[in-house]
């Protein structure tokens, strides 16, 4: 047997989650079976749509059950194995975050190819996210030659790549970010106007200013505000890619909608949201493109690291208050 620890869903949020709703189990894993491998869990990662699973509620991904360990990306070296497809010392990506170990079939599984880059970056910028910004700004907004690009969220795991990807391919970039630390991060990569949106009285006033003859594109990972300035600024024709709102998934209750929506129809906007599993059959292409932009120079990308499956909690209830710079990551083991 092999002692492992887990954390479960406690009890559901209201609002922000706290430390209440999660607790700390020890299981104890038996030797894989006919097919299966152990793995030891190295890197977890913790996203802002695992919020939404927290809740009882039907939607585009089953909620977490109460008592049960949470699910998420995680990435893992095996150490035991009964499948030929796997041995110990592989590295793999799994679903079998939130924990310190598992056993699971090795068809679940999949063998990590590092291609020279650190492992935990198939969680953030080589990973999920990091396919997101290049299907949500690729295929959803269908980036055009000239097109200003406004990506709220920026200094986030995705906001950070939908920037880097438009610039590598001769964009004007404006991000909208928190705090002065992220602001000269942004500037630093190359973005070529950042809002501080914690700084500014008038979101509105401050796109018009960055962006004066208004933006072709929006990638939105917050809603609200920057839902409703992103409309105001719109050219006729922009395209929105709506990935996220995490402005209001601590809500608890329903947030207004933009004051602003009718622009939709005098400017033909097109506005849709999009999951990132729906275009999985991209990864090729987003792996061989990032390869080539990261030999370039081109694309870098920023972590926020938590030490130990303790601090999951922590790492996940700090991205609802902004406290992670790029993709936010447990470190295990």
């Amino acid at each position: 047997m092999t002692t492992v620890r887990e954390i479960r869903l406690k009890s559901r949020p209201t609002g922000l989650p706290t430390h209440d709703n999660f607790e700390t189990a020890t299981v104890e894993l038996p030797a894989p079976g006919p097919g299966e491998v152990q793995v030891k869990n190295l890197w977890m990662t913790v996203d802002p749509y695992m919020r939404g699973r927290m809740n009882d509620v039907k939607s585009y991904s089953p909620p977490f059950q109460l008592g049960e360990a949470l699910q998420g990306g995680a990435i893992g070296e095996v150490t035991q194995s009964n499948d030929p497809s796997l041995k110990p010392g592989d590295l793999v990506n799994s679903f079998f975050g939130w924990r310190d170990g598992f056993n699971a079939p090795a068809s679940a599984l999949q063998k990590l190819d590092p291609r020279g880059l650190p492992p935990q970056a198939f969680l953030g910028a080589a990973g999920m996210p990091g396919l997101t910004a290049y299907a949500g700004l690729l295929k959803i907004a269908g980036l055009k030659d000239g097109d200003v690009v406004f990506v709220s969220g920026a200094a986030g795991a995705v906001g950070a790549m939908v920037c880097q990807i438009a610039k590598a391919k001769g964009h004007t970039v404006i991000g909208s970010a928190g705090g002065a630390e992220k602001v000269a991060w942004l500037k630093s990569i190359g973005v070529d106007q950042v809002i501080d949106y914690k700084a500014t009285p008038d979101l509105n006033a401050a796109l018009a200013a960055a962006a004066p003859d208004g933006i072709d594109v929006y990638f939105d990972n917050v809603g609200g505000a920057h839902l409703e300035a992103a409309l105001n600024a719109a050219k006729p024709f922009a395209r929105f890619a709506i990935c996220g709102m995490i402005s209001i998934y601590n809500a608890t209750k329903p947030e207004p909608g933009p004051s602003n929506l009718a622009q939709i129809i005098g400017k033909n906007i097109r506005m849709e949201g999009f999951i990132v599993s729906h275009h999985f059959g991209m990864m090729p292409a987003f792996i061989a493109d990032l390869s080539k932009w990261v030999a370039e120079g081109k694309v870098t990308w920023k972590e926020t690291v938590f030490e130990g499956l303790d601090k999951a909690p922590d790492a996940f209830i700090g991205l609802f208050r902004g406290e992670n710079m790029g993709k936010m990551l447990v470190k295990l083991g």
